[in-house]
């Protein structure tokens, strides 16, 4: 997944808020969030390292995993320092009291400057896919995204796209179906990949209550520094 560099590691990880309670992270393409066959070290041992080094912290750091992204987008992933949070904040997650904002760079120019789109999302664990059908189908979910035209670049399209429901690759495989696949995003439909792997979607912003504080967060994440990223900025 790309040179090493561009992995977080305990020295580079980008906090873009911590507390008692929470630790907030800009993860980097090819992160992967949690442990998987891979045997890759994921971005929550990454974090674990740095708060045992950051507090000089004997034996064993807690960190709780609240949600995911896939391991070639980038952007905000929230992580809990605290059993007791932990439980507030997966249920903000599935109540969908957490306003998730993302960035997506396409090929082509969407239909009409903003909208809705609605699928049923078919999962093939297999493929490690999901499929957009515009009607229900057996074991079909749901998807519902609302998306916005921000930029128009050289050869690409700027889009934000707020969820509303959360469904695997929902944003990735919604976009493909509607014509506009996701720079470097190989599955979905995009001509080729990016030299490191990583496809053109970023966790922009979320926004929620604190789980324990009770008080309003709102949290902005750079995209990676790359040209196409850089030309959206």
């Amino acid at each position: 997944m790309g040179s090493e560099k561009t992995l977080s590691n305990k020295d580079n990880l980008q906090v873009l808020h911590e507390d008692n309670h929470i630790i907030i992270v800009n993860k980097r393409p090819g992160d992967i969030v949690q442990g998987d066959k891979t045997g890759d070290k994921p971005l929550s041992e990454v974090v674990k390292s740095y708060l045992k080094e950051k507090y000089n912290k004997p034996g064993n750091v807690y960190l709780g995993v609240v949600h995911r992204l896939d391991r070639p987008t980038s952007g905000i992933v929230v992580f809990s320092k605290t059993s007791k949070a932990l439980p507030r904040l997966n249920k903000l997650f599935q109540d969908k009291k957490a306003k998730k904002t993302y960035w997506a760079v396409v090929k082509n120019l969407p239909p009409s400057e903003e909208g809705e789109l609605v699928h049923y999302m078919k999962r093939n664990s297999k493929q490690n896919k999901s499929y957009a059908h515009n009607n229900e189908v057996p074991e079909s979910k749901k998807a519902i995204l609302d998306f916005r035209l921000l930029k128009k670049l050289d050869n690409y399209y700027l889009l934000e796209v707020d969820l509303h429901t959360g469904r695997h690759h929902q944003i990735r495989s919604q976009l493909s179906a509607i014509g506009c696949p996701i720079k470097g995003d190989l599955k979905y439909g995009f001509d080729r990949s990016n030299k490191d792997a990583s496809i053109h979607l970023h966790s922009r912003e979320l926004r929620f209550t604190h789980p324990v504080k009770k008080e309003p967060l709102h949290i902005v994440a750079p995209p990676p520094a790359d040209p196409v990223w850089d030309a959206c900025l």
